[in-house]
């Protein structure tokens, strides 16, 4: 049982989403009172249905480029959109959701002396041509390409992260998160990982773009979490960047082949031509995460990309004629004698 001392009411914004989800559930399982704001443009109310009924969860919507007045004692700032399909929709709300809600938040955290994290991202890195990328490097990136609402927007928190901190005081974490994947990704978000499953569970060939060279590297969303809280936790002044992420690096092609191997389908690849600034290479240096969190990402991809196919056959099921559901009992029966064997004890010698 948390001390009363230790209880610390949070905020969280973009708290129906992807990562916002998981983060809500981690605090509220850690005894802590948490707010969840979303105003449900990408979020959904199924990712945090199981927390409803918690006491110490309450829900609430609501646009953070509108300012917001409540009381807290931290606030983790997830609310933006965070694939192309959802915030080239609508590119001018994207950059407002980023400037706007970064401006309403740590007026915030100022006005409650608040400590206040911001969720950054790997795309202030652009297209980078240093490899790995560390917290020093300044980026290769286009300010006015059809990423850039997104990229931009979250350079500009950033900016206004560091300025409220030495203008004012303002206590500030920044996380660069680098490609994070796992449970109530949507399916049809756009991401490599939600795209090769989605076909994969489908029996669809899997669309890899250029030839499948380019790389990145994916965490798994329960350690993500765990870095952002550490991270938040972090004492003293703890205001520069952190890059947050794995240092498995891994070509689009053979993430594909993965994705194959793990869902256990026999389907073909397919190559189409790469998007438009669409960056070739981008992994990130973590050295920081380690010395100052004490971090590092421990999933295996094998792992966690099952547990990923396993939640998107749960989502999907309910919407599946008999013989598609008959395909994906055999699927999830296959997904669960890989989690099984990759959590295994080694035998000893």
């Amino acid at each position: 049982m948390m001390k009363g001392y230790d209880r610390k009411r949070v905020l969280v914004t973009g708290g129906a989403g992807f990562l916002g989800s998981h983060l809500c559930e981690r605090l509220v399982t850690a005894g802590h009172d948490v707010l969840c704001v979303d105003n449900f443009y990408t979020g959904a109310k199924d990712n945090i249905a199981h927390l409803l009924d918690a006491p110490n969860f309450e829900l609430m919507r609501h646009d953070v480029t509108f300012p917001l007045y409540v009381e807290v004692d931290e606030i983790y700032n997830l609310a933006c959109p965070a694939s192309p399909v959802h915030y080239q929709r609508d590119p001018v709300q994207t950059t407002k959701t980023s400037v706007h809600g970064a401006i309403n938040l740590l007026g915030l955290a100022k006005r409650l002396k608040a400590r206040i994290l911001q969720a950054s991202t790997s795309e202030v890195y652009g297209d980078p041509d240093v490899h790995p990328q560390d917290e020093r490097y300044c980026g290769r990136v286009n300010p006015i390409g059809v990423r850039a609402c997104y990229d931009e927007g979250k350079r500009c928190a950033e900016t206004l992260f560091m300025d409220y901190h030495r203008q004012y005081g303002v206590d500030v974490r920044i996380a660069r998160i680098f490609n994070t994947y796992g449970p109530r990704m949507h399916p049809a978000d756009g991401r490599v990982v939600s795209n090769f499953i989605t076909q994969a569970l489908a029996g669809k060939p899997l669309t890899v773009y250029g030839d499948g060279m380019q790389t990145r590297s994916f965490c798994y969303v329960d350690d993500l979490i765990d870095a952002l809280v550490r991270l938040m936790d972090e004492p003293g002044d703890a205001c520069e960047p952190v890059n947050l992420g794995s240092d498995d690096e891994i070509a689009m092609l053979d993430i594909a082949r993965e994705v194959v191997r793990v869902v256990g389908t026999d389907v073909d690849i397919e190559f189409c031509p790469l998007p438009s600034d669409d960056p070739r290479q981008r992994r990130p240096d973590l050295e920081a995460a380690r010395r100052r969190l004490g971090w590092r990402a421990t999933t295996p991809l094998a792992t966690g990309l099952a547990h990923t196919a396993r939640y998107f056959i749960h989502r999907q099921a309910a919407h599946h004629a008999p013989g598609e559901l008959v395909r994906s009992t055999q699927i999830a029966s296959h997904l669960l004698a890989q989690i099984s064997t990759q959590n295994r004890p080694a035998t000893p010698a």
